[in-house]
């Protein structure tokens, strides 16, 4: 799998688990909300299966002990406060921006729920935001992750063909976006999922990170 070389021309990158780190925040927003709840404090693999969860539309009562509506709000409240300042790139990220920037045209697509300048702040704080051409999140789009449809979107914005591009996502619904856009896929490993949860979907090329991105695009 890992011989082969992408020819794309936009490569639409997810923002938490790719681009930056945000397991500490996962792991802070769980125990924030845990508390606010009165509910004892979760251990780290419980609450960084909250947001696999979260995201794939699981249900949530058997790891939280409480309404799953109720703990939601909590959570994702705390999560968006905490995560600016618990989050950081991942080793070497400025770098690798700038190679793929001079390969194709990058675009952010992100589940968060929250306007688009604060993504933008997010990733000025780090010094990444010049390399995005495009931001997307969730108030983008009627139907986010796994649809296709913020993709499409964000292949238009940016003025490149759905087959000349390649989302790079640590989630299995990148992946499946990825297939349902009928565009390349390409999972990393430095989120929350395994090499074999990522495998069952059948990307294009899985990697350790996206720091080896660079060397299979074209």
């Amino acid at each position: 799998m890992n011989n082969i070389k992408l020819k794309v021309k936009g490569i639409l990158l997810d923002l938490d688990g790719t681009v930056l780190d945000t397991k500490d925040a996962y792991v802070a927003a769980a125990k924030n909300a845990f508390k606010k709840l009165g509910l004892c404090e979760p251990k780290n693999g419980i609450a960084l299966e909250i947001p696999k969860r979260i995201e794939q539309k699981l249900p949530l009562a058997d790891l939280v002990g409480c309404d799953s509506s109720q703990f939601l709000d909590v959570y994702l409240k705390g999560f968006y406060n905490i995560s600016s300042n618990k989050t950081r790139p991942f080793p070497h990220v400025i770098e690798t921006l700038a190679a793929l920037s001079q390969k194709a045209k990058l675009a952010i697509i992100t589940m968060r729920f929250v306007p688009k300048e604060i993504v933008i702040k997010e990733l000025k704080q780090f010094g990444l935001e010049g390399h995005f051409t495009q931001v997307f999140t969730a108030l983008d789009t009627d139907k986010p992750k796994p649809s296709p449809e913020a993709l499409i979107k964000a292949a238009k914005a940016i003025d490149v063909k759905m087959d000349e591009c390649a989302i790079v996502g640590d989630s299995v619904i990148d992946v499946q976006a990825g297939k349902a856009a009928q565009t390349n896929t390409v999972a990393v490993l430095s989120g929350l999922y395994s090499r074999e949860e990522l495998a069952k979907t059948n990307p294009d090329l899985i990697i350790k990170n996206i720091k080896e991105l660079p060397k299979f695009i074209d």
